[in-house]
């Protein structure tokens, strides 16, 4: 029986409900609704006007509906008279197909029906900045070699324990934090869950940690590529298949003897395709993965003051070795290095649901194996497909991928199409310092 978030409200002492949907570029849509109001609203939704956010709609579409979802409802840790509640936007009665939760149910649903639930686990960075967002906070976090430096720790002890005990207190178990190869950035881990739950919480965790480094006075970004020359924040998805979800799951499908340079790492003939699907879709992928026009800063990026930028920018597999796209770290599972901070959290779980699914219906083949270092010796690697240089070259891509496209639904591929179009015609006909720079005297 779903929760009765009337009820809720009276037995937990809530008095307002957020009310959330994310858009297409990721923008996190809210109304606060009174406990009074909400059983109304659990059942009918809060209505919003789809044109005023990122969505291919018109001001002539009729209202759009956010209908609260009650099992993922979060009272929010600093505030538990207010609770957070993601939602499914519903247009006379049907889904909005271009919104970003319902791509990725209809994909789990889809997955389900073959017997695979995909559970993710990701590791969102991000970098504690100024409140301008013009530098880190940190003045003394100079390190040339910042990663899990101690004392630059202790100086920001204060907001990452904070948002540490929250998810403590929230039951996500998370397991370790610390400060990431660049100065001022962080990186947070908690444990991995389905992928939906794993997409709301990372949509959470995005709104919570913005929350309290605003609290605290400073900024939050999860912007792929804040600061140039240092390393960028990436969003790395760790990904199996399990015979159930949630707490029914007993075997992780991905596990098991399965056959060539896959099977010697312990993935499975069903892991092996899934890869093999991600592999297939990778550049097609990036225009979701690393959705912005900064994202290329990050996977492109020449070398940067750490020594290392820790992002692919082939693409390339490997077993227990960061500089590829891929790594399998071990048993039934592997790592998609790919995704950046500003991957929509849905979207990112869709995608990946959506390539796997065709590389295990296809029977698709990862390809080689490289157990090099892709950043020392990566010219030698010959075939592999460069990834995207630009957002624009990931959105053609994309456009090309018939098979990712229309699984990932053709109306919601042509409303991000078009949206991401429009996006880079106003970042082309932006005139830049560089140009003046360089142009002026031409």
């Amino acid at each position: 029986m779903a929760t009765d978030l009337a009820k809720f409200a009276e037995d937990n002492g809530v008095k307002y409900f957020m009310i959330s949907f994310t858009d297409l570029f990721g923008g996190q849509r809210a109304k606060l609704v009174p406990a009074r109001a909400i059983a109304d609203m659990q059942e009918e939704g809060a209505g919003f006007a789809g044109f005023a956010t990122w969505l291919d709609l018109t001001p002539a579409h009729p209202d759009m509906l956010a209908v609260p979802d009650p099992e993922a409802a979060i009272i929010l840790p600093w505030n538990k008279e207010i609770a957070w509640v993601p939602a499914n936007c519903v247009m006379e009665g049907e889904d909005v197909a271009q919104a970003p939760r319902n791509v990725l149910r209809r994909l789990i649903a889809e997955a389900a029906e073959e017997g695979m639930h995909v559970k993710t686990g990701i590791e969102a960075e991000f970098f504690l900045l100024t409140p301008e967002g013009d530098a880190i906070s940190d003045a003394s976090d100079t390190a040339a070699k910042p990663c899990y430096d101690q004392q630059a720790f202790m100086r920001r002890l204060d907001v990452i324990r904070e948002i540490s005990d929250y998810m403590l207190e929230m039951g996500w178990n998370p397991y370790q934090n610390d400060h990431e190869d660049a100065n001022g950035q962080w990186e947070m881990n908690w444990d991995f869950d389905d992928a939906l739950a794993t997409a709301d919480k990372h949509s959470f965790f995005k709104f919570m940690t913005k929350t309290v480094a605003e609290k605290h006075g400073y900024r939050a970004t999860f912007m792929p590529k804040p600061i140039e020359g240092l390393t960028g924040n990436g969003c790395h998805a760790h990904i199996s298949v399990w015979d159930a979800p949630g707490a029914a799951a007993k075997t992780n499908v991905f596990a098991g003897e399965g056959e060539g340079q896959t099977g010697e790492l312990g993935l499975a003939e069903k892991g092996k395709h899934f890869l093999g699907g991600i592999m297939k879709h990778a550049s097609a992928l990036a225009a979701i993965t690393n959705p912005t026009v900064n994202s290329y800063k990050r996977i492109n990026a020449p070398r940067t003051m750490s020594g290392a930028t820790w992002a692919p920018n082939t693409v390339t597999w490997t077993g227990n070795n960061r500089t590829h796209m891929v790594r399998v770290p071990g048993p039934g599972r592997f790592e998609l290095r790919l995704p950046d901070g500003a991957a929509n959290p849905y979207l990112l779980q869709a995608v990946i649901i959506a390539a796997g699914l065709s590389g295990v219906r296809s029977k698709a083949d990862p390809g080689k194996r490289y157990d090099i270092d892709m950043y020392a010796e990566g010219h030698k690697v010959r075939g592999a497909p460069k990834l995207p240089l630009n957002m624009l070259d990931a959105m053609r891509a994309y456009d090309r991928d018939k098979g990712l496209k229309a699984a990932m639904g053709e109306e919601f591929s042509a409303a991000y199409l078009k949206m991401k179009g429009q996006e880079w015609d106003s970042y082309v006909s932006h005139f830049s310092q560089w140009e003046r720079d360089n142009t002026l005297d031409i």
